[in-house]
């Protein structure tokens, strides 16, 4: 092989390696932006969601404290709501949300309490805590991605 080629050759094995080395970068780039995009809806819906159910919750468990009625409709947008989660959310969460719907259930079906008997009742029933650590660990789970 003549000497005068391996400079040319050089140069253009040179030259090769860093329009792929671009293209590369490029992509990966692409892909990690994609990814981290992705990764901020799922953690904004889940939110939006899980912020949801814990309204309806929450208005439902304070009437079922105060009322022997049931609220049907109410209980039925709230396991609406359980449903969507059976979508987008982890096996964990979804127990959770159905826990809480069921002590919600179970709420309705007890008698009032007296009004003096209701502080010492909400520190030892909160039926959203567990529901609520449990969609904290997912969603640093989803961040931590």
């Amino acid at each position: 092989m003549n000497t005068i080629y391996a400079p040319a050759f050089a140069a253009f094995g040179g030259s090769a390696f860093g329009a792929i080395s671009t293209i590369v970068t490029g992509w990966v780039t692409r892909r990690r932006k994609l990814r981290e995009r992705h990764n901020a809806r799922s953690i904004s819906k889940r939110e939006r969601l899980y912020r949801s159910f814990i309204e309806e919750a929450s208005r439902l468990y304070a009437e079922a404290l105060v009322s022997d009625r049931s609220e049907i409709p109410q209980l039925v947008n709230l396991y609406a709501l359980v449903g969507r989660m059976r979508i987008l959310s982890s096996d964990e969460v979804v127990q959770a949300a159905e826990r809480a719907g069921r002590l919600i259930v179970e709420t309705y079906l007890l008698p009032n309490p007296e009004l003096v008997d209701l502080p010492e009742l909400m520190e030892e029933m909160d039926p959203l805590r567990h529901f609520g650590e449990t969609c904290r660990r997912e969603l640093h789970s989803i961040a931590s991605r």
